[in-house]
């Protein structure tokens, strides 16, 4: 959350059952919660939200959250950013997200405002799909993430990757 957020109150999280702040930023987290539980077959056991990812360019280091990692066999396989505001200037950061939440490419990436989503093939980095209901349902996921081959990530890619989440995230550090 930025500088500035309203906050409305507190509200019970979805996924964690625990009381949290209420803003508008949230308030479109907990509907993509519930997209995900309700609507696409998840379990809430499946998801971990608010991953912090430990970001850094030089000596510079910084937090970026991943919103929802979706777990299943053990494999994360897919991430959700939320972010407000244009799609198309989140989709490098959180394709670079992906390449740090483990030391392997999760294959599904998704971008989001709340109101539409970008499904993104984490090998490529093309866009699949648009849309909420886009995203992948749980059956979805494993039959497609059967698939996927989890590439390693190598240590020099971390640091770009790394560097790229700093400079599009970071306030202050890249004006676009």
């Amino acid at each position: 959350m930025g500088k500035g957020y309203l906050v409305l109150g507190e509200l019970v999280d979805f996924i964690t059952g625990k009381t949290i702040k209420d803003t508008h930023d949230e308030q479109y987290r907990q509907k993509l919660a519930r997209l995900l539980v309700n609507d696409k077959g998840y379990q809430k056991k499946d998801i971990k939200t608010g991953c912090e990812l430990h970001v850094k360019a030089g000596d510079k280091s910084a937090i970026s959250i991943i919103d929802f990692m979706v777990t299943l066999s053990g494999k994360i396989c897919m991430i959700i950013k939320y972010a407000p505001g244009s799609l198309v200037t989140r989709r490098r950061s959180v394709l670079a997200a992906s390449r740090l939440a483990a030391d392997y490419q999760v294959p599904f990436v998704v971008a989001t405002n709340g109101e539409d989503a970008e499904v993104i093939d984490g090998s490529t980095g093309n866009v699949i799909s648009n849309g909420l209901d886009s995203i992948p349902s749980k059956p979805e996921i494993i039959k497609n993430a059967a698939n996927k081959n989890f590439k390693p990530i190598s240590a020099k890619q971390i640091t770009m990757e790394s560097r790229i989440i700093y400079a599009l995230e970071v306030d202050g550090s890249c004006q676009i």
